[in-house]
């Protein structure tokens, strides 16, 4: 059973998935990962992207932490149903539609977004079948939508290699917990463009 750890909306009990298809965040890894990012003085008013969002419960922790725009962006039907039924319950209890669901591939999401909209913090926790080239792929796609400062956080399987970052993105730190890696990048600075 999955929950919202803190903020407006703490203690919210979300949906969950169903089947084996999907592999949620465990609460462990999510409070380490929000206590980072708090620390970091990201999350208030942050455009958030939360791609290959299963339940989505990344995105609405995010939300009620302070968030002003998450986007949940799922293929699967059955997550996608679940990212609606969360979004609104956490939309419910900020009073405001802070959380939209689109279904659709998180490749094709990112070649239709409108142009000026940069994300502060963005997650990937692609499936595990995801080969590399296909999320060097989205990160590929990512790296100009990002807005100056942000944060770029793929979770993956720690027996995973790490990222292929494209250009324009470079990371700044990594951790293990268990079965599960957490690579965090952001921006490259620009003079490193300059120099290639």
């Amino acid at each position: 059973m999955s929950r919202i750890i803190a903020g407006a909306a703490g203690g919210t009990t979300l949906s969950s998935v169903p089947g084996s298809s999907t592999r949620p965040t465990t609460d462990r890894v999510k409070e380490a990962l929000f206590s980072r990012l708090e620390s970091y003085g990201i999350l208030d008013g942050a455009y958030v992207l939360d791609l290959f969002a299963g339940s989505g419960s990344l995105g609405v922790e995010s939300a009620s932490r302070g968030a002003a725009r998450v986007d949940l962006v799922e293929l699967a039907e059955k997550a996608a149903q679940v990212c609606r039924s969360n979004a609104a319950l956490v939309n419910k209890v900020l009073g405001s539609e802070r959380v939209r669901v689109h279904r659709t591939k998180a490749e094709t999401y990112l070649l239709r977004v409108p142009p000026g909209l940069a994300w502060d913090l963005v997650f990937l926790d692609p499936p595990y079948p995801l080969e590399e080239e296909g999320l060097a792929a989205v990160l590929e796609a990512l790296a100009p939508r990002l807005a100056d400062g942000a944060v770029v956080v793929v979770e993956r399987s720690t027996r995973s290699p790490e990222p292929a970052w494209p250009a324009g993105l470079e990371r700044f730190s990594e951790k293990a917990y268990g079965e599960t890696t957490l690579w965090f990048a952001e921006p490259a600075a620009k003079e490193d463009h300059a120099q290639e």
